[in-house]
């Protein structure tokens, strides 16, 4: 009976190494998969820096106008800020969605580049038409309402 009483702790604590083995292995898989989930998309800068002067109301204007200002986006009454032709330029520099002095760090381009999340214009391929650049360049020329 002793022998057998033996055997039976050995069975059981070899069951008992087993299963931990198992959950341990189990747990990490699970850390793995979960640490390797894609939260947002992030836009790689590809494009060279702009260099010609940038105007507000002829280069960025209309990109608002067809990719941001649509209804139930940007528009007046929708979300902020109101990128509308009339407001864009007063709802940006009120919002503190501009910053001068470090452009990249700009609420605008962070939103545009899905740095705060989903890249804008919502739905759009990766930076299309080089809007990210376009931003960029005006934000790094002073922002002007030009």
């Amino acid at each position: 009976v002793l022998f057998f009483n033996k055997l039976k702790r050995k069975i059981m604590l070899k069951n008992k190494k087993s299963t931990a083995l198992v959950f341990g292995i189990a747990a990490m898989a699970m850390v793995a998969v979960t640490g390797c989930t894609k939260n947002a998309t992030l836009v790689v800068k590809t494009a060279p820096e702009i260099t010609r002067t940038i105007s507000f109301a002829t280069d960025i204007v209309p990109i608002f106008g067809t990719s941001c200002s649509i209804t139930g986006c940007h528009n007046s009454g929708g979300k902020a800020p109101d990128l509308t032709a009339s407001k864009a330029f007063a709802s940006l520099t009120n919002g503190n969605y501009i910053n001068t002095a470090t452009p990249a760090s700009s609420e605008l381009y962070l939103w545009l580049t899905g740095k705060r999340s989903t890249a804008m214009p919502a739905g759009a391929t990766n930076d299309p038409s080089s809007i990210n650049e376009l931003v960029l360049a005006w934000i790094k020329q002073g922002a002007q309402n030009n």
